[in-house]
């Protein structure tokens, strides 16, 4: 009774009820049920290939079997769910198996910092100690960069709609080219002018803010030449680098980090969404020892004790004790760009460019309005994906990291046939 009511109007309680803030079920209009891996269903019973991960939190899928039996496990022995930053078995257990699974074998030394559960409070406290420990207020951040929806965070943020939704000035931070922002122009050589520069106007910054690979500016993937002369500016100029890998970490660009391919060592690392492992709110801010100044609660939360969420995120760093898993996400990736090469020469008509890195790919789509035409067709035929960049330009690719090639596959026939009908009107 309940799902035939559902599913004759099905938006009316959200349209009703919700503000008009909402998004993601303005594209998406259905009511989901169910999930599991790399599929939902919805209250009909439509099944959807997921594309989108969560925006990118859903990286090990959907109700994970082993993270979902650690957590009833731990709620039926009756384990403490909220503890602020107390101790809590599940706490230092996520802290030691992180520590050993992920750090140490990088070579990594971070304090462990649990600033929230969200990104942009991941971000915000890296902003707050950065310009702490250096006693400087600017941030140098990038074109179509975006780092979140707080105060803070839209500062460093490039999206002009979204900047206007803060109502104030947004000040200390200034934007510099990212990668290949302008075709054939030198990034590097253009921000080090400034810097050395003394009538430039920018103040020596107490950070540089970036994402490896931007998602919702684009899927504009920096290259890791670039990344490398990036880090040599901070260490010149005693700037702390801060890398904000809360959508490209977790094995998104097919190692954990997204930035470990260039070589380099972030003095600050900002973590969210896929590290809670099973969509649990879970955020983390990973510090260089010698930069960890904070005054006991100078930066606090009251959800930052997340047991439920430090239990999943163990059980996902099971993934990493060996090469296999990226290895995967490696030759899935392949298999992906393979599809998408063929649907830009099969269809010239999208005027498409390949773009990102791992499973963090897209088409930008050189067409007014195309790109979210092609998302909607493909929402109706079972196929769940997005767009992003400044204009909505891109169609974006964000599976689960442990989908198969089946998936790949279905998921990608879809997205032919969706184009197809699209141009053909």
């Amino acid at each position: 009774m309940t799902t035939a009511v559902i599913s004759n109007n099905k938006m009316e309680t959200f349209e009703k009820l919700e503000s008009a803030v909402r998004s993601y079920s303005r594209g998406w209009p259905t009511v989901f049920e169910k999930s599991k891996g790399y599929k939902l269903w919805d209250v009909d019973g439509k099944e959807y290939i997921d594309f989108f991960a969560g925006a990118g939190t859903l990286n090990y899928g959907h109700n994970d079997t082993n993270m979902q039996e650690k957590i009833i496990e731990y709620i039926q022995q009756d384990g403490i769910l909220h503890s602020l930053d107390m101790g809590t078995t599940p706490r230092k257990e996520f802290l030691e198996t992180f520590q050993e699974v992920i750090l140490t074998p990088r070579n990594l030394d971070y304090k462990v910092m649990f600033p929230g559960p969200t990104g942009t409070n991941s971000v915000e406290s890296a902003l707050k100690i950065a310009r702490k420990v250096t006693g400087r207020d600017t941030v140098i951040s990038f074109t179509n960069a975006f780092h979140g929806m707080t105060i803070g965070s839209l500062s460093v943020t490039g999206n002009s709609f979204k900047r206007h939704g803060a109502g104030v000035p947004l000040h200390h931070t200034v934007s510099m080219p990212f990668d290949d922002y302008v075709e054939d122009q030198n990034s590097i050589a253009y921000i080090e002018r400034f810097l050395e520069d003394s009538g430039s106007g920018v103040a020596l910054p107490a950070a540089i803010i970036l994402e490896t690979v931007q998602g919702e500016g684009g899927i504009n993937a920096a290259r890791m030449d670039w990344l490398k002369k990036i880090e040599r500016i901070c260490r010149r100029w005693d700037i702390l680098l801060i890398v904000d890998d809360i959508q490209a970490g977790c094995g998104r660009t097919g190692t954990f980090f997204s930035f470990e391919p260039a070589g380099i060592k972030p003095d600050i690392v900002c973590l969210s969404k896929s590290i809670g492992g099973v969509g649990l709110p879970m955020a983390l801010t990973l510090i260089k020892p010698e930069y960890d100044k904070w005054g006991p609660g100078e930066h606090n939360g009251t959800f930052r004790g997340n047991n439920l969420a430090f239990i999943a995120a163990k059980e996902a760093l099971r993934f990493w004790e060996t090469d296999q898993f990226s290895s995967e996400i490696q030759d899935k990736a392949k298999l992906y760009k393979v599809k998408i090469d063929k649907i830009i020469a099969k269809y010239p008509e999208l005027n498409g460019e390949a773009r990102g890195r791992g499973l963090m790919q897209g088409i930008a789509v050189h067409v007014d309005d195309l790109a979210s035409k092609i998302c909607t067709k493909a929402f109706e035929r079972g196929l769940i994906l997005e767009t992003s960049g400044p204009n909505d330009e891109v169609v974006k690719f964000l599976p689960p990291l442990i989908i198969d090639e089946e998936g790949i596959m279905k998921g990608m026939a879809i997205l032919d046939d969706s184009i197809a009908q699209v141009l053909s009107k």
